[in-house]
C-alpha cells in the first residue's frame, strides 16, 4: 500500500469533518490542528490533487457568478481506508521540538543572567498566552460541540497541549530561580 506523508493524512481526517474547500480545510486546521500540526496552502492544494488522483477524494466542480469555479473535495471509501489503516499503525518517530528559548538558552553564558532571565520571562508571558487560548478552544468545543462525537478527541488533543504548556511554564519559574 502506498504512504503518504503526514499533511496528507490529515486532511483525509480534514475531510472528514465536513470542510469541502482548500479555504474552509486552511481554515479549520487553523481553527484546530494549527496549535500541533500547521500545514499551508502550498501544501493543501498538491496534496488534495494526490487525493484525488489515488482516488481517495472526489472533487466537485461548480460554476460562480463572476468568480472562479468553486471545488469542493469528498471523502472517498478508500480514503476513508486509508485513513483507518495509517490511524492503527505505530508511531514512525517523536519529532524533536525546535525552540528559539532553549537554542538561546544554551548559549546564554555569552549574555548577562538578568537578559537570559528577561528571555525566559518573556517565554514564560507567551506560554501563559498559549494556556488562556487552549482554554478559550476548550469552552467553545463544550458550547458549541459537545454533541459532536469527534470532540472528546479534541479534548484529549487540547489537554495534551494545556499539560504540556503548563509544565514548560513550571520549568521557567524553576529555571528563573535557578539563573539568580
Amino acid at each position: 500500500m502506498k504512504t503518504y506523508n503526514n499533511s496528507t493524512y490529515a486532511l483525509l481526517g480534514i475531510l472528514t469533518l465536513d470542510c469541502r474547500t482548500g479555504y474552509e480545510i486552511k481554515q479549520r486546521m487553523d481553527q484546530s490542528l494549527n496549535h500541533f500540526w500547521k500545514i499551508s496552502y502550498g501544501q493543501i492544494y498538491p496534496n488534495l490533487k494526490t487525493l484525488v488522483t489515488d482516488g481517495l477524494a472526489t472533487v466537485k466542480v461548480m460554476s460562480q457568478d463572476g468568480k472562479p469555479d468553486r471545488k469542493e473535495y469528498f471523502l472517498t471509501t478508500k480514503g476513508e481506508e486509508v485513513l483507518k489503516n495509517w490511524l492503527k499503525e505505530p508511531l514512525q518517530h517523536i519529532a524533536n521540538e525546535r525552540n528559539e528559548v532553549l537554542l538561546k538558552l544554551f548559549f546564554s553564558r555569552h549574555q548577562p543572567a538578568d537578559q537570559t532571565q528577561s528571555l525566559i520571562r518573556h517565554y514564560k508571558e507567551e506560554l501563559q498566552k498559549k494556556i488562556d487560548t487552549y482554554e478559550a478552544i476548550e469552552e467553545m468545543i463544550g458550547t458549541n460541540y459537545s454533541q459532536n462525537p469527534d470532540a472528546t478527541y479534541w479534548l484529549y488533543t487540547l489537554d495534551y497541549g494545556k499539560r504540556t504548556t503548563k509544565a514548560a511554564i513550571e520549568w521557567c519559574e524553576a529555571t528563573i530561580e535557578k539563573i539568580k
